[in-house]
């Protein structure tokens, strides 16, 4: 029987917001067994919450953005990722501002700092959402859709008209090693011919060689190189991730995803949660047969 998970003690990340360039702090707090992940702005009057949910989502333009009647946050997916590849259920999000510090434009802060935070389970039984038939969103350019599988699985393929790029295709079992060694330090990537059109937005005052991968029409801009040869297709499997902890409940299926962004994302995961036909919630270990718990896809490492 899996458990439910929260954080030990709180844990902060400090850093800049991508798009104010103001300082940006977040902390993480422990949360009671059946809360959820909510993200709440102490700094306003009530401190208001939201939960990290697909139907908050307000935008998905270059990055994930939660809004509702009193607060908006940006670039979400970073940070939940970390939460997806460590199965933590329940937890506050603690923010001083309107964003999410980027760090450097990984998840590599946020998953270090929650494995600092130390992870303990709860009393109650994690339910999982156990897809049982395929579900797809999209369309021959881009789509996405999940197929029954006894794990988290996510193929991922990306398709730039960019030498550097180009297209590239990754198979991965999520969980906290391969997410870890895989997926948490690839960056988020953009074109230096985007930057000033974003700046003349009012955004990315917090970009910079330090928290993005930058190419110009030829190459990668930044000293230091790629993290992976494939960076740029990893970081996208880390984005699914975080998007996908707004269907509410762990997944267990094989995600399939061909230039899918964070609105092919949101649309995937509102269009399982609407068809309950396709899916059914389980305790793992409990009401999933056995030859399905056999089959060695389980690989979390609790």
């Amino acid at each position: 029987m899996y458990l439910e998970r929260t954080i030990r003690k709180r844990a902060v990340v400090e850093g800049v917001g991508l798009h104010t360039g103001e300082p940006a702090k977040l902390v993480f707090c422990p949360a009671p067994e059946g809360t959820g992940v909510y993200f709440v702005r102490r700094d306003l009057p009530g401190s208001p919450s939201l939960k990290a949910d697909a139907n908050f989502v307000q935008a998905t333009t270059n990055a994930t953005v939660l809004g509702g009647q009193a607060f908006s946050v940006s670039t979400v997916e970073h940070c939940l990722s970390a939460l997806s590849a460590l199965r933590i259920d329940n937890l506050f999000i603690e923010l001083d501002g309107p964003e999410i510090p980027i760090g450097d434009g990984s998840a590599k802060v946020f998953f270090e700092a929650i494995i600092a935070a130390g992870i303990v389970e709860q009393e109650k039984p994690r339910e999982y959402l156990y897809v049982t038939q395929p579900i797809y969103y999209g369309d021959d350019e881009k789509h996405a859709y999940v197929l029954p599988y006894n794990g988290l699985r996510i193929s991922c393929t990306i398709d730039f008209p960019h030498q550097v790029i180009g297209k590239q295709t990754i198979d991965l079992e999520i969980n906290e090693h391969t997410f870890s060694r895989d997926i948490s330090s690839a960056r988020t990537f953009g074109f230096m011919k985007d930057v000033e059109m974003l700046k003349s937005m009012g955004l990315i005052k917090g970009g910079s060689l330090d928290n993005a991968v930058v190419l110009d029409d030829h190459e990668v801009l930044n000293p230091e190189g790629l993290r992976y040869a494939n960076e740029f297709v990893r970081h996208k499997v880390l984005d699914a991730c975080g998007d996908l902890v707004t269907l509410g409940a762990p997944l267990l299926g094989h995600v399939v995803l061909y230039k899918a962004g964070h609105d092919v994302m949101n649309r995937l995961v509102k269009k399982i949660r609407s068809t309950p036909e396709s899916f059914r919630y389980i305790e793992l270990g409990a009401d999933l047969p056995m030859d399905a718990i056999d089959s060695g896809h389980y690989l979390w490492a609790y």
